[in-house]
């Protein structure tokens, strides 16, 4: 098997925990090269900006995109523009329609783009979607809280204009909430807790509407300390189900269903791999529409100041 070269863009800590390793182990991807002002891989050829490295590497026909999305718009649309595949870490854009714009300049070029939703990946997700395919939905409850400290350590980009905020990891559940509901749902009401300080919230509250009258509600905080909560929680006419651990497990009513190690990411590679070889774009906004709801329709509430 003749191994694909991939220019890795953004070399922060989500690609040295993540994308580095799911790139290395798989054969059908050859890290070629890395974009980055900071930072650079040992042994990897590397680059201070996108338009040096398309410039100098015509042979990378993909690029993985581990930016904050205040910048990738630029990156993607340039990689775009130069028939590259691009490969956009969550979220794929800082709003709506730098996604739009980046699907037909996609379409345009002939290339394929990936947005990605890596706790899509996580085992039990597929799992979860089945069972609540069977069974009437009466109840969710969405509960994701952490500690913004332990995740994103003096990333202060999240707290500006575009960063998302609590969002940033809020959105992975609603992710794996888009997946796994048999009908999809819209958001009703909202209220978000932003520190006086910062530009983006630290806490949010959410509730959805649901076609066939099913309570929909979801809670995300930044403010958690201790043990971490990434759940799904869903109440059936056949009992209760649990997604936990971020998507990791599944039970119903206590007992175990499904359960499995981490391999978000090098799902995803093999995903993006597996859209170039076919020729086809995946671009799921889904999650990021709630967000975009949820921002116009929340009710601004402020708490205390955040600091590191």
């Amino acid at each position: 098997m003749t191994a694909t070269p991939i220019a890795l863009a953004g070399i922060g800590k989500i690609a040295r925990d993540q994308h580095i390793p799911a790139l290395a182990a798989d054969p059908r991807w050859h890290l070629a090269a890395t974009v980055s002002r900071h930072a650079g891989v040992e042994g990897v050829d590397g680059f201070t900006g996108i338009d040096e490295m398309l410039a100098a590497r015509p042979d990378i026909g993909a690029v993985s995109l581990a930016l904050p999305p205040g910048p990738r718009f630029a990156y993607a649309a340039a990689c775009l523009r130069a028939g590259r595949h691009v490969m956009l870490e969550k979220p794929p854009g800082a709003t709506l329609a730098e996604c739009h714009a980046l699907v037909a300049m996609a379409e345009a070029a002939g290339v394929t783009l990936y947005a990605t939703w890596h706790s899509r990946m996580a085992h039990a997700v597929p799992a979860a979607r089945d069972w609540l395919a069977q069974h009437r939905l009466r109840r969710v409850e969405v509960a994701w809280k952490e500690d913004v400290r332990r995740w994103h350590p003096g990333q202060d980009w999240i707290w500006e204009a575009g960063g998302l905020g609590v969002f940033d990891p809020g959105i992975n559940a609603l992710s794996i909430l888009t997946a796994i509901l048999p009908v999809p749902v819209h958001l009703s009401a909202a209220d978000l807790w932003f520190p006086e300080n910062r530009d983006t919230p630290i806490a949010a509250d959410l509730t959805f509407a649901h076609p066939e009258g099913a309570e929909v509600a979801a809670v995300f905080d930044w403010r958690q300390e201790g043990a971490q909560t990434w759940t799904v929680t869903a109440e059936t006419d056949a009992g209760t189900m649990v997604l936990s651990d971020g998507g990791a497990r599944l039970a119903v009513d206590g007992r175990t269903l499904a359960e499995g190690p981490d391999r978000e990411y090098p799902g995803l590679y093999a995903r993006f791999a597996d859209l170039v070889a076919d020729g086809v774009s995946d671009v799921d906004l889904a999650p990021m529409v709630h967000v975009a709801d949820a921002f116009t329709l929340g009710r601004r509430r402020v708490t205390d100041a955040f600091v590191w």
